[in-house]
């Protein structure tokens, strides 16, 4: 078997910036994926001329005019803007919390100041307390009717348990915009690649061997044996064989299906946040590329339901469970992987935290910069 300088476990995001780095150093590299298809989660696939997200939307945004530049030499961005929609009890309310969602929410409010008011007052129903749940602390910085809502059902289903079940620093704050600006996210740069991610992955690979449907893990020894360095992007308490036990991480199922109507829903994303709905959103996802004249006037279009799932071994994690108590079996884990000289654990699941697509590739950038 030839001998590598960079073995990639994983072909998500991070494995393909770091690789295209080490391959613009004149490093070999392999790249091993267990599913059939490189992208990781950004994953999409084009279905009847419509570029679906496999696995969730996923919508690119950063501060950094490097990563932004860096992203747009794979593919051209289109200008989407995130602005999803919430669906409580057969009423829609815009998302983030703005002008749009209080007037909406209070038909006396129309005004900052009234808004502002409003919330205030909610709010001070925990006023001289420290909230002991999360419960407590959305009330303590949204008031009960956001949070009863637009908070509550959503985020029980999204974590599998009630809010007072949950730490209240789960929601260190929460958006509060005084306008009538619906755009989710605040950074400078924002967009989808126009052809969907996965053309960006490909190109991110080049100069690298890839093996796709190879689990790691079905010969381990063999794969470690097999480069210099090891890039490893899976679960961290996995490659130590749980010995200090599981980490905790949810789930997703999603359920798509295609329907005989040219626009489902009118937008991108729509949050159910009711907690008789069992799905958190549905994304329709032709709307995220409005430029493809071809999939917008389609009399057909593609959307899927997205079902939080509790996660156990055989499943696929998609968000790191960062209570106390994860976090420190987390940091016992850590300590074994500061130990190791050749294996380097990176990503969401090897580094037990949320990234965004920008946080995840800065990450890469900071260790290769060290390597490289």
């Amino acid at each position: 078997m030839q001998h590598y300088d960079y073995l990639f476990v994983g072909a998500g995001l991070f494995s393909a910036t770091m690789a295209h780095e080490a391959v613009k150093r004149g490093k070999r590299s392999l790249v091993l994926e267990k599913r059939s298809h490189i992208g990781g989660n950004i994953y999409t696939e084009n279905v009847d001329g419509i570029n679906v997200h496999k696995y969730g939307a996923h919508i690119f945004h950063t501060d950094s005019r490097e990563v932004w530049d860096f992203v747009n030499s794979f593919a051209e961005f289109n200008r989407y803007t995130n602005c999803p929609v919430a669906n409580y009890k057969g009423t829609l309310y815009n998302l983030p919390f703005n002008m749009n969602t209080f007037t909406k929410i209070w038909s006396d409010v129309i005004t900052p100041q009234a808004a502002l008011k409003r919330i205030t007052e909610q709010a001070s129903e925990m006023a001289g307390k420290t909230p002991q749940n999360l419960e407590e602390q959305a009330i303590s910085l949204v008031g009960r009717d956001i949070y009863e809502r637009l908070i509550k059902g959503y985020t029980e289903k999204q974590w599998g348990r009630k809010c007072t079940d949950l730490p209240a620093n789960i929601i260190k704050r929460l958006p509060v915009r005084l306008t009538f600006d619906n755009n989710y996210f605040n950074d400078r740069y924002q967009g989808i690649p126009i052809g969907g991610y996965t053309q960006i992955i490909k190109k991110m690979f080049d100069g690298c061997d890839i093996q796709l449907n190879t689990d790691f893990f079905d010969d381990k020894e063999k794969w470690l044996s097999c480069a210099d360095k090891v890039i490893y992007t899976g679960t961290i308490d996995r490659f130590f064989d749980y010995q200090f036990g599981e980490l905790e991480y949810r789930s997703l199922r999603f359920e798509t299906e295609k329907l005989p109507v040219q626009n489902y829903q009118g937008n991108a994303v729509i949050n159910y946040t009711d907690s008789e709905t069992p799905y958190t959103r549905i994304i329709e996802h032709k709307h995220f590329e409005p430029e493809n004249t071809f999939a917008m006037e389609l009399n057909g279009s593609l959307i899927t339901r997205e079902y939080p799932a509790t996660w156990k071994q055989g499943d696929e994690p998609y968000y790191a469970v960062n209570d106390e108590k994860n976090s420190s079996l987390y940091a016992k884990y850590k300590t074994l992987a500061d130990k190791q000289d050749k294996v380097i654990f990176g990503g969401r699941l090897g580094m037990y935290k949320y990234f965004d697509m920008d946080d995840t590739i800065l990450a890469a950038w900071n260790i290769a910069n060290k390597l490289f």
